[in-house]
């Protein structure tokens, strides 16, 4: 597909917002949205896409009545960008943000890294969005919709114009930096401009258990844990927006942090997992995160906790009596951790995906950016499973039609025809692009049944590696040799959707170096 082709079919999908959806069934006024995201849960971590040990029974259940994607992905292997594209509906070639950047930045000689921000608590926030920026949230304010974001925002500071509620959200409650995201017993959080203390104490993290303690004892372990859990904090804002604001219609993005590391749970919680899967070897040495006694077990309750959550919020929304008219999605935003805290290989988190160190978060593997993502609506849904090849960059034109308002410019083809009925109508993606400058650089491209793979592109490597994913999904036999003009497909769509990116930045900009011979 050339650039023209491109614009024609975003031209078609902007144009086609205006008629809003109906739904499966009969004509209904525009759906609530809530937008569960998972903060490093892998593609095999809920039991709908197989998990056996993590019980995730409210969240199976949205998946028994509504439609599991099984081939949903994110933009980009590691929070800020993944979040930049789904606010502004650009993938990683068109993006703002391509990587993780903290606006704190240590001094010389200082071994702490973002830990450190738990000391400069004023430095804190990431590389803020351009002011002026169209994004997801404005989109449906205009609708008339009421927006919220519950949790980790991490595209901005406090005191920039990249803010929740300066891009778009009228209430937002959570983690305005998402490196103190990684204390789940946080001493603030902020509540729209203002921040507010929780009641917790200051616990730095990157430091093993003292020496002289008992590692297989709890007990010492409970000085890493604080009195008010984060994640209740922002459920109960959330449950809060959902009934304030019943009368409809709204959107609120629940990004939870969970299961990031560091892992940390109610022990009860924990205790139950321990009961379930057995006594386990205790991380004393979390590396830039905490010790834990039991990582395994409180990893999954972490998961459950959610899941628990998920169920309260569904309860309400049928107490409400708005359950039928509210479309309800549960992702995550890139693949699972690879860490002393996140224990993915124990759990196979990345479910038919490998799952190995440098095969998950932060790489362009299947494992990286191939996505749980379930969707619901009431009962308005036939239960199913679609193979649908989509993106992130999909939510925006999606979230548009839904609403019956025109989407601002996006790389995304709306899949709001699968959730009305009409999977017929449904438009396919000639490709999907990605790159990634982090971790050596990387590029994908996912066309049908075929991904191209370039590691190391910011070394210089131009040689693209080729996986039949219908047949191999662990990208395990390399086939570029046997199909080049697949091959040179790929880079033609690299060539269509790379640019530089609009914010100088080093960390932002992976020169791609194009082979002579086209292949």
């Amino acid at each position: 597909m050339n650039m023209k082709t491109s614009k024609v079919l975003l031209a078609a999908a902007a144009a086609a917002a205006a008629s809003g959806c109906a739904g499966g069934k009969t004509a209904a006024p525009r759906p609530n949205i809530i937008y569960l995201m998972f903060d490093d849960l892998g593609y095999g971590d809920l039991g709908c896409y197989g998990q056996e040990k993590i019980e995730t029974p409210n969240i199976d259940a949205l998946a028994s009545q509504g439609i599991l994607f099984t081939d949903m992905y994110s933009a980009a292997p590691l929070s800020a960008p993944s979040r930049c594209c789904i606010m502004t509906g650009r993938h990683m070639g068109h993006s703002q943000i391509r990587n993780n950047q903290e606006r704190y930045q240590p001094e010389e000689g200082d071994n702490l890294g973002w830990n450190g921000i738990f000391l400069h608590p004023d430095q804190q926030g990431q590389q803020p969005l351009l002011p002026g920026t169209e994004t997801i949230a404005a989109m449906m304010q205009k609708a008339g919709y009421k927006t919220a974001l519950v949790g980790k925002w991490g595209l901005g500071f406090p005191e920039s114009e990249s803010t929740p509620n300066k891009m778009g959200f009228d209430y937002f409650y959570g983690f305005n930096c998402q490196a103190l995201a990684h204390s789940y017993y946080p001493t603030t959080l902020w509540e729209n401009d203002k921040e507010i203390e929780t009641g917790n104490e200051l616990v730095m993290q990157g430091e093993p258990l003292p020496e002289g303690l008992d590692p297989n004892d709890i007990a010492n372990y409970r000085q890493y844990n604080g009195k008010y859990y984060s994640c209740d904090l922002m459920y109960d804002k959330l449950e809060k927006f959902v009934v304030d604001n019943a009368g409809g219609p709204f959107f609120a993005m629940w990004t939870t942090t969970v299961p990031h590391s560091a892992v940390q749970a109610p022990e009860e919680e924990v205790m139950y997992y321990v009961n379930k899967l057995g006594d386990e070897k205790p991380c004393t040495d979390g590396g830039m995160y905490l010790p834990n006694r039991y990582p395994l077990a409180t990893y999954a309750a972490m998961v459950t906790h959610i899941d628990t959550q998920v169920g309260k919020l569904v309860a309400k929304l049928k107490e409400l009596g708005i359950w039928e008219n509210t479309v309800f999605i549960v992702t995550s935003d890139n693949g699972p951790a690879h860490n002393g805290n996140s224990p993915m290989e124990y759990f196979q988190s990345g479910g038919p995906f490998s799952c190995a160190a440098g095969w998950g978060k932060s790489s362009l593997h299947e494992g990286g950016i191939r996505m749980p993502f379930v969707v619901a609506w009431g009962d308005r849904l036939k239960p199913t499973k679609t193979g649908h090849i989509a993106g992130f960059a999909d939510l925006m034109p999606t979230f548009a039609e839904l609403a019956g308002v025109e989407a601002p410019e996006n790389d995304g083809i709306s899949f709001a025809p699968i959730l009305c009925g009409k999977p017929k109508k449904q438009q396919e993606h000639p490709y999907l692009y990605w790159e990634f400058p982090g971790a050596k650089g990387w590029v994908a491209v996912r066309m049908g049944e075929w991904k191209g793979l370039l590691q190391k592109a910011g070394k210089g490597n131009n040689v693209m590696e080729l996986y039949n994913l219908a047949e191999d999904p662990r990208e395990s036999k390399d086939l570029a040799a046997e199909h080049p003009d697949i091959v040179a497909a790929m880079w033609d769509a690299v060539r269509e959707s790379h640019e530089k990116c609009a914010i100088d930045n080093p960390k932002f900009n992976l020169k791609i170096k194009y082979p002579e011979n086209g292949k």
